[in-house]
């Protein structure tokens, strides 16, 4: 039976931080355009800010849905499964906001990260969510899976890239300045790094 709770207590907390994946969901309003579904899992990509407040880093790739949704409507769910140990499936939903590079809060931010995440190439923007509702549920269909380790490919790419490099991938990547839907995703070009 499922349980809804008021904050992100130490329990999950830990129950977070102990996942090696985490899944993000956001959709546009519009009923004919695309439900984005993405799994993140660099680690130390997360952190729980406080009870109520969670952020992840949003790294380059060949889309940015999710910041285009958060620009357009601030949805988003955040859903954690356990892959080893107790079955548990845990998911936030909230409003979240892309905090770009250039905005004030972003030094303040990335500092509650990890020191390595916090400086690594690729970087695009930190998503921001406020929980509304956290939830959790059985998980007994979920998989046992074993972990075996990070795959270091997306680090080994774009460290390979400056920041002037990385900002052109970014503008030249179709998905990346709008979504699939033609929303607004990431400010091009992109705003360079304060911190």
């Amino acid at each position: 039976m499922g349980r809804t709770y008021d904050r992100i207590d130490d329990r999950l907390r830990s129950f977070i931080e102990d996942q090696k994946i985490f899944f993000v969901a956001s959709a546009p309003l519009s009923a004919d355009s695309h439900v984005n579904l993405s799994p993140k899992g660099r680690d130390g990509s997360l952190t729980v800010l406080d009870e109520r407040t969670v952020a992840y880093l949003d790294f380059g790739g060949s889309h940015a849905e999710t910041i285009a949704h958060l620009r357009e409507n601030g949805r988003i769910t955040l859903m954690w499964c356990a892959f080893d140990g107790p079955p548990k499936i845990l998911r936030v939903h909230g409003t979240g906001e892309p905090v770009f590079r250039d905005d004030p809060r972003w030094p303040e931010l990335i500092a509650r990260f990890p020191a390595d995440q916090a400086a690594a190439s690729g970087l695009r923007a930190i998503i921001l969510i406020s929980a509304q509702r956290i939830s959790d549920s059985c998980g007994y269909a979920v998989p046992f899976l074993d972990y075996r380790d990070e795959r270091p490919l997306h680090a080994q790419y774009f460290d390979r890239k400056t920041d002037p490099e990385f900002s052109a991938y970014c503008k030249r990547v179709p998905y990346n300045g709008a979504s699939i839907d033609g929303l607004p995703a990431l400010p091009l070009p992109l705003p360079p790094r304060t911190g």
